[in-house]
């Protein structure tokens, strides 16, 4: 795409209230970005409230000349340079930010996650695991977190490696891995949503969880806490329709019970490449790897006001899948999401994991 159209797209992923499906929303209802942006105050006035304020040229283009700077390189969602696999999950990043070696997104990819405080032998297993998994030509896939992402990563950059970064393409965290985060762009490939300069913060990661998830034909956990961030991207990728698998633990080593867990959940049990290998091969059909945008949301349709009553009648403030609130309204599937896309801009609308929403 030329450069206007790109700062353009900019601008409405920029502009506050605008997340990844309603970016893709405006642009397939109004067919460029700057007419979705033009198109903000009148949306907003819709939805009940007031049109958030746009992101600015000057802004956009200072982060343009950064990334840049920095040596990387924007994929837009809906091009055909984005991941196919993640571009398959409704909330897939409008755009990423990328440094290193793209070609690694054609191949069948594997995330691999666990604990931060991983024990000795978690870790060197799961350095060979990884080793093993890229000598078979998969991209290992991880979010350069301390043990066990660290252990991933380490073991796969040989053969291809790709680190979700939760902050700015520029911003190492946790800093120890800053060399390897340079190593990552040098030989493998990072993967940035937010721009740069972006300092890591507690609600970034669950975004990057997603895309760890969404880039990958499985998501192997190798020791990990009940409730950690480990098995939050587990939980994506089985919601993605992707293979869950987890290495068994000591049932005396509270580092193993979510791992575990996810295999008493049914979980495939690994415990070598090959068995990973095989796992995900059962659902290899399914998804595709390689690059092209494969999302198309519903075409849009104009709601009127006794619609828009029906839909925000039946929300509140807790979360309700998109697909009920279409099933009670008895609404077409287009007029209820315009509903919600008009919700959204007046920031009258939550979205939440699993496709569900909610009214702020």
């Amino acid at each position: 795409m030329g450069r206007d159209e790109g700062i353009a797209r900019l601008r409405l992923i920029r502009t506050g209230g605008i997340g990844p499906v309603t970016y893709i929303q405006l642009l397939r209802r109004f067919g460029d970005p700057e007419a979705a942006l033009a198109a903000l105050p009148d949306l907003a006035r819709r939805g009940g409230g007031k049109a958030p304020a746009v992101a600015s040229k000057e802004a956009v283009e200072a982060e343009v000349a950064t990334v840049k700077r920095l040596g990387a390189r924007y994929l837009f969602r809906d091009t055909a340079a984005y991941p196919a696999l993640l571009a398959e999950i409704d909330n897939a990043p409008a755009a990423l930010i990328v440094k290193g070696d793209v070609t690694l997104l054609d191949r069948p990819a594997v995330a691999m996650v666990g604990a931060r405080n991983a024990s000795g032998i978690a870790i060197r297993f799961a350095r060979q695991l990884a080793h093993d998994l890229a000598a078979e030509g998969w991209t290992v896939v991880s979010g350069l977190a301390r043990g066990i992402d660290t252990a991933a990563h380490v073991g796969s950059i040989d053969g291809g490696t790709v680190g979700v970064i939760a902050g700015g393409i520029d911003v190492a965290y946790p800093p120890e891995n800053a060399a390897l985060q340079d190593d990552i762009a040098a030989r493998g490939l990072l993967i940035a949503e937010q721009p740069p300069g972006t300092e890591p913060r507690a609600r970034h990661f669950p975004y990057r969880n997603r895309i760890i998830a969404g880039l990958s034909l499985g998501t192997l956990v190798v020791e990990a806490a009940p409730k950690s961030g480990s098995l939050i991207t587990a939980r994506l990728a089985g919601e993605f329709g992707r293979e869950v698998m987890a290495v068994p633990g000591s049932p005396l080593d509270p580092r193993s019970q979510g791992a575990n867990l996810l295999i008493r959940e049914g979980a495939t049990l690994i415990q070598s490449a090959a068995d990973a290998i095989e796992a995900m091969g059962t659902i290899g059909g399914g998804v595709r790897a390689g690059r092209g945008a494969s999302y198309v949301p519903p075409e849009p349709m104009d709601a009127g006001d006794a619609e828009r009553r029906v839909v925000t009648d039946l929300m509140g403030p807790v979360a309700l899948p998109v697909d009920e609130i279409i099933r009670q309204s008895g609404l077409p599937a287009p007029i209820v999401q315009t509903v919600l896309l008009e919700l959204e801009i007046a920031g009258r609308l939550e979205r939440h994991a699993g496709g569900r929403v909610s009214l702020a």
